[in-house]
């Protein structure tokens, strides 16, 4: 009895290590996402992200939209386990490219579920030198199966909530909420959803209440994948 209990904890071990271990990155995997207007459920286009290099601590992947509305191509950094070093945030609805300091914390491994963190970093905008205090409120909520376009995968649920640190004269900060369908065989999301807003009182008039300026809500959500 003994021995099979051992083995039935083995096999539990391996299968719980195959299912959330986490997949290396190499360069030339490509990745490529839908972007759908969650307002409207209409399609917005697609954007491709390929791994350009893939250093012992951190990983470079090329972003290209096909859409002139989802933006310019860019370039995102990282460290091996997924936390931005140098990535678009948007501010008052539109994306500005930030380096951050210490890493923008989108994952805290071990993703536990119940795991939450909250943290502070400092965003740097290469092109106008303004630093900006951004606060990562994120937790992990559980595990879940989605199937995506491309295909089923089993996935961590991450929600981060984050405010901007974007404050102007007189509109405030924006908040975000993210939420990442995080799979470990890929090493990467399949599926995020992200909305913002932010307050702007000189749209409010003489209301003594102000409604939230609403940004873009996304669905993106991985369609095709190729990894050497």
């Amino acid at each position: 009895m003994r021995s099979q209990f051992l083995a039935i904890l083995f096999m539990s071990m391996v299968f719980s290590w195959s299912r959330f271990a986490v997949a290396a990155p190499t360069v030339g995997d490509t990745y490529v996402y839908r972007v759908t207007n969650a307002y409207n459920n209409e399609s917005r286009g697609q954007v491709t992200y390929r791994v350009d290099k893939a250093d012992s601590d951190q990983v470079t992947v090329s972003v290209t939209p096909d859409q002139p509305s989802l933006g310019l191509p860019y370039t995102n950094v990282s460290t091996r386990d997924g936390n931005w070093l140098r990535h678009p945030l948007i501010n008052h609805d539109a994306p500005v490219e930030y380096t951050f300091s210490p890493a923008y914390p989108a994952y805290m491994t071990p993703l536990d579920t119940g795991k939450s963190w909250s943290t502070r970093v400092r965003a740097t905008n290469p092109n106008s030198a303004r630093n900006n205090s951004v606060r990562v409120d994120g937790e992990v909520l559980g595990t879940e199966r989605i199937r995506t376009p491309a295909g089923a995968f089993d996935t961590i649920k991450v929600k981060r909530r984050v405010y901007a640190g974007d404050w102007d004269t007189f509109i405030s900060e924006t908040s975000i909420v993210e939420t990442d369908w995080y799979a470990p065989a890929l090493g990467r999301p399949v599926r995020t959803e992200r909305n913002s807003s932010y307050l702007n009182p000189q749209q409010c008039g003489a209301s003594s209440s102000c409604t939230p300026v609403r940004g873009d809500w996304n669905l993106i959500e991985l369609v095709s994948y190729s990894q050497k």
